[in-house]
């Protein structure tokens, strides 16, 4: 009995001691998306073409609670581009990071947490873009990130998990309509400024 009164006081001294105050607080964040979404599907030709990768932003707001080992839910507005022979196609979404971060060495620190992503609005060039097969859908965002007083800089990666893809009509014809992949395949740069 004393052993498991001794591992519950120790345990919640090192939780405690772990979101201690020191890291709690909230912010704003801003960046430059590097982005590329999903294969578009060439439905007459039965050919795959990649995209070619474009910049985008995104701005946002960001909570944070613990200091060594920190939780740091994110809501952000994402406008993405990537290029196609067919077009720009371009994406807006909010996004919502849950991310579990370790602070490694002084202010540097590592991420990783799911993203859920509600897709606003899609638009491809010259073509009518069809509605989503899902305006909800869920990625993955993994990265580093330095702090210094109340200025973060953040890198990482984002990744689409769930299939979601769009029917694209080209010159008005609904005969044979092409396929695109909307998933998010992109390298986020980040800056933040922590208000409180």
């Amino acid at each position: 009995m004393k052993s498991i009164c001794l591992f519950s006081a120790l345990s919640l001294f090192t939780i405690t001691s772990l979101f201690s105050q020191t890291g709690n607080g909230f912010g704003i964040k801003g960046g430059l998306n590097y982005n590329g979404n999903g294969d578009y599907f060439k439905t007459i030709t039965n050919t795959v073409e990649n995209p070619d990768r474009n910049i985008g932003y995104h701005i946002g707001v960001y909570g944070k609670l613990g200091s060594k080992l920190y939780f740091r839910p994110e809501l952000i507005y994402t406008s993405t581009k990537s290029d196609y022979d067919a077009g720009t196609f371009q994406l807006k979404k909010i996004d919502a990071p849950l991310l579990a971060g370790l602070k490694v060495i002084g202010p540097l620190s590592v991420f990783t947490g799911p993203a859920l992503q509600y897709i606003i609005d899609t638009d491809l060039e010259d073509a009518t873009v069809t509605e989503l097969e899902n305006n909800f859908s869920i990625g993955i965002h993994f990265g580093i990130g330095v702090s210094l007083n109340k200025l973060g800089l953040d890198l990482r990666y984002e990744r689409g998990f769930s299939e979601n893809e769009t029917t694209i009509i080209l010159n008005n014809t609904n005969v044979n309509p092409d396929r695109l992949d909307t998933r998010p395949d992109q390298l986020i740069l980040s800056a933040s400024y922590k208000i409180y």
